[in-house]
Parts: C-alpha cells; structure tokens; sequence
C-alpha cells in the first residue's frame, strides 16, 4: 500500500515539474503568431518564382508534345488570359 502512494506522489510531483516548465516557456504557436509570416515583398517574390515555374512546365509540355517552345512573353499572355 506504501509502495503505491510512493508511486502515485511520484507521478504527481512529475506532472506538476512539466506543467509548470510548459507555462513557463512560451509556445512557438504565440511567437509566430505576433508577427506576420510573409512580408508585401517576400509575397511578390514567391509570386515572381511561381511564375516562372509556371512558364518552364508550360515550355515543358510543350517540348515532349513536340510544339515549339513558348517565349517568355507568350507565356505572360498566357497567364493574363482567363480561362
């Protein structure tokens, strides 16, 4: 019976070691949560590449469909059109 109030205090006493050392560091969630992840100009770059890898896989297609290339400003055109 001694044995398993021993246990049960032990267990307790660690359950309370790790709550308190989890409210006493901050989680990574609230850090990143106060600033934004993404800046206007780290936004219009990723959009730049994005583009850019759009127009290469186009051009790829392309090649294996046997067509010829598209140029960077047919691809532009490409990409404004709608549909």
């Amino acid at each position: 019976m001694e044995l398993a109030i021993y246990i049960g205090c032990a267990l307790l006493l660690a359950l309370v070691l790790i709550l308190s050392i989890g409210h006493q560091r901050p989680h990574r969630a609230r850090l990143l949560a106060d600033s934004p992840l993404h800046t206007e100009a780290a936004d219009a770059e990723i959009e730049a590449v994005d583009i850019d890898q759009m127009i290469e896989a186009l051009g790829e297609r392309r090649r294996l469909a046997g067509r010829p290339e598209i140029g960077e400003e047919l691809g532009r055109q490409a990409l404004d059109q709608p549909g």
